[in-house]
């Protein structure tokens, strides 16, 4: 078997491991994101390809630091005894706008990478316009969620239209930001990668921009919020998928599949052969 066959082979196996953890809430294997991210950085490094290796390396790098950092601990042995709370020892919460960069910085640096490298003459009309598409519904699914907050704090019976129920927008509309620029730069390098021939790539990148919808939900859910408002979910939030007992996280896991799947989409693309002399982001 071919190294870079193997190597996508094995990615993906770690990565259905590790969707089957997320989904049951039990990590299957620890090290299963990981592996699955590592497999993939080693097909970009012994990629044919040279105009594609380094930027994907790159890329690559970034999101195994980040696996490296969410691993799941091992075992539990903390247990749950009591924790003694120092006074003042409590990090600051961070803010609705850190909140939604810790979800998607590590995909968001690895978007703009690959995009520096492929953003020369790959901008064609037949490919930019879907991409805008695709970019306006991700656009305005963020401002559907932030006029739905809004409405529903402004017609609180206890809250009177203010300083609070601006503050909680502008909270709101902060959250959603890093995810609604994820998914627009996805496109704009799923755009980029259609325009050089990358269609498999293209289509990764595309998967990625979906991403942003869940996330950005994910984001607005981590925003301090009234029960009455916070009840109303978006079409992507972690209930969007009826939990069960046997499968408590579905949306997280229908997200982390999808995002895994754009990864492994996106490598196989930038590494199937070597480049085109046209389509060479180096001579473009």
């Amino acid at each position: 078997m071919r190294p870079r066959l193997f190597l996508l082979s094995a990615a993906a196996l770690c990565a259905a491991v590790h969707v089957a953890g997320v989904l049951t809430a039990r990590p299957v294997w620890r090290y299963a994101e990981l592996l699955s991210v590592g497999f993939l950085l080693a097909c970009a490094v012994v990629s044919r390809s040279p105009t594609s290796r380094w930027p994907l390396g790159v890329a690559l790098a970034v999101l195994l630091v980040d696996a490296v950092r969410t691993m799941p601990a091992a075992g539990d042995s903390d247990g749950d005894g009591w924790k003694v709370l120092v006074p003042g020892s409590a990090r600051e919460a961070p803010s609705a706008f850190e909140s939604g960069l810790a979800l998607c910085w590590p995909s968001l640096v690895a978007v703009v990478v690959l995009l520096v490298a492929w953003r020369r003459s790959g901008w064609h009309r037949q490919t930019a316009v879907p991409a805008g598409v695709l970019a306006a519904l991700i656009a305005g699914y963020a401002a559907f969620r932030i006029v739905s907050i809004w409405r529903a704090v402004a017609a609180e019976p206890r809250r009177t239209a203010g300083t609070e129920v601006a503050d909680l927008v502008m909270a709101v509309s902060m959250a959603v930001l890093p995810p609604l620029v994820l998914g627009i730069t996805a496109l704009a390098l799923a755009s980029a990668l259609a325009g050089h021939g990358r269609r498999l790539a293209s289509m990764g990148a595309t998967l990625l921009a979906l991403v942003a919808l869940p996330l950005m939900d994910t984001s607005v859910g981590m925003v301090a919020m009234p029960l009455s408002v916070g009840s109303d979910s978006g079409l992507f939030a972690w209930a969007g998928i009826t939990p069960t007992l046997s499968m408590p996280q579905p949306m997280l896991a229908l997200t982390m599949a999808v995002e895994l799947t754009a990864y492994l989409l996106l490598v196989a693309g930038l590494t199937d052969s070597p480049d085109p002399v046209d389509a060479s982001p180096a001579e473009a």
